[in-house]
């Protein structure tokens, strides 16, 4: 992979002119936006079509190797392990290699993984070969980081980015409806490689994107560097509104440096919190209705889907407040009330429609807040660690995911309640993600239009 050069001519240090064809000083037009808002959009979709549609076949392939119920809960638990360990190298590659060639490497390493599952023998094979997933499921990052720098000037990002991070509920809709149409024709191998084929056309698409000016003004602020032009580069930094690095603040050493480390732990940790309740109510979401609020499980199923529709609102809901209010605010606005909700859920009465109502209401602010976070992610981190960053808080949502189902485990088996347990593996961790919002840093990008109508 090569990086972006100049195009302007060799001059004195700080006398270079600027260069209109210059990949920094890209134009993005409307139409690219579009399509670049599209492409991430059905990446994500395929990547969560690929990343659920294994919790979906799980019982099918338990069956079909003869796992006990155990033995496939541990090689979706050693799966999770190895999706967070493949994940930690994304951040890198985004502040290395471009948006644009990460994120094609992040779906063709999803194929991959789709093809591959197809073609598993055993628990072995099939750990290592669901790890690689990891790289599907750190597409949102590439997203949070490429459409945050692609949707610089436009109005309205944020909403813009919540329709797109929405492909979450869609690639969960379409998983468990191609499972019920293709289960039967084509089997489970067969459902892996209909998900592969889905990513290859993602592959094509993306081949024609732009790549960010942004990324293409920093590798030439640290070309110019390099060459000893410290008046030219920081004269481009300030243009773009970007750091000059000198080699000491790039990567972790750059995301954890004094003024950003008490945002860096913040947020990851807002992350782990979160994905520990996202693991007790929505993964676990029907063992938690049937078991807590004695649902039937068929009920509960019907429950999921209208989950995912309040979902998909919620989103967006999210993404629009985020334009008026500010994403940080919207976020720990969100996972309070959602903390609440879920409490209320669990402690109020059993009746199906106060259990549906408030089920409905948690997972509307427990998912939506993911589409203000995500691209709160991009803003909040300086352009040239804003890859690193957001990947090390990512990271920690798969160990979230593991803590909180270890807990659920732990505290049923040592006779707790399921009421209890989900109260304190999911409900109170999302009541501390939106408390420990606080420690993050203050960004305001809303948009000029939108500040006048707020103060009007």
């Amino acid at each position: 992979m090569t990086e972006p050069t100049s195009t302007v001519s060799s001059s004195a240090p700080g006398t270079a002119p600027a260069d209109a064809e210059a990949p920094w000083n890209a134009v993005i037009t409307k139409k690219q936006i579009g399509y670049a808002s599209l492409v991430c959009f059905i990446a994500w979709v395929a990547s969560v079509y690929d990343y659920t549609l294994f919790g979906t076949l799980l019982p099918v392939i338990a069956e079909d190797f003869g796992w006990t119920t155990a033995k496939a809960t541990a090689v979706n638990t050693w799966a999770t392990i190895g999706v967070f360990l493949v994940s930690l190298v994304v951040g890198t590659m985004l502040d290395r290699f471009g948006r644009k060639k990460t994120l094609i490497f992040l779906v063709i390493g999803g194929a991959v993984s789709s093809g591959l599952s197809g073609m598993a023998i055993g628990a072995a094979s099939m750990v290592i070969i669901r790890a690689f997933s990891g790289f599907a499921v750190s597409e949102e990052v590439v997203n949070a980081v490429y459409l945050n720098e692609i949707y610089k000037k436009a109005k309205g990002r944020g909403f813009m980015y919540s329709l797109v991070q929405s492909g979450w509920p869609v690639g969960a809709l379409l998983a468990a409806g191609m499972t019920s149409l293709l289960l039967p024709i084509v089997g489970w191998r067969g459902s892996f490689f209909v998900a592969a084929c889905a990513s290859i056309i993602v592959i094509v698409m993306a081949i024609k994107l732009p790549e960010s000016p942004v990324f293409a003004a920093i590798k030439e602020v640290e070309r110019r560097r390099k060459a000893g032009d410290d008046s030219g580069a920081a004269s481009l930094a300030a243009e773009h509104d970007i750091e000059v690095n000198n080699g000491e603040n790039l990567g972790l050493k750059g995301v954890f440096s004094p003024e950003l480390r008490r945002h860096t732990i913040s947020l990851s940790l807002v992350w782990l919190f979160s994905w520990m309740a996202i693991q007790v109510f929505a993964v676990l979401g029907t063992t938690v209705l049937v078991e807590a609020k004695g649902v039937s499980f068929e009920s509960s199923l019907y429950v999921l889907i209208l989950a995912n529709a309040v979902g998909f609102v919620g989103y967006l809901s999210h993404g629009w407040v985020g334009d008026r209010i500010g994403r940080r605010n919207t976020v720990l606005l969100g996972f309070l009330l959602g903390g609440i909700a879920s409490m209320l859920m669990l402690l109020g009465p059993a009746t199906d429609g106060f259990v549906y109502a408030m089920y409905a209401v948690t997972l509307f602010f427990l998912l939506g807040p993911f589409a203000a976070i995500l691209f709160y992610m991009g803003e909040s981190f300086p352009a040239h660690v804003r890859g690193t960053g957001a990947n090390v808080a990512h990271v920690m949502a798969p160990v979230g995911a593991i803590i909180g189902s270890g807990l659920v485990s732990l505290l049923l088996t040592a006779g707790v309640s399921m009421t209890l347990a989900a109260i304190l593996a999911g409900s109170l961790p999302l009541l501390l993600s939106g408390l420990l919002m606080f420690g993050t840093r203050q960004v305001d990008h809303r948009e000029e239009d939108v500040l006048k109508e707020v103060a009007a």
